[in-house]
């Protein structure tokens, strides 16, 4: 099992809304609107970390308002 932690910028006013997008997703854990740089912490999982790539890659990043990520695999 391959766990990640993707970090997401969205767009002003967005956030709220793309929260609830991005817990519908497969393969996403939990997802937390923060403060800082990033305005959402994803944690996700996949059997490889094709598939955490894949979810980023393929879906959250094609949600209307998310504007940047970027993702950490855990090596533990």
């Amino acid at each position: 099992m391959v766990r990640a932690f993707i970090m997401v910028k969205t767009a002003a006013g967005k956030s709220e809304g793309l929260l609830a997008d991005i817990r519908g997703i497969d393969g996403v854990d939990e997802a937390h609107i923060v403060a800082g740089q990033y305005d959402i912490i994803v944690e996700a999982v996949g059997d490889e970390v094709y598939d955490v790539m894949h979810t980023v890659a393929t879906t959250v990043r094609d949600l209307d308002g998310v504007t940047d990520t970027k993702t950490y695999i855990c090596l533990d």
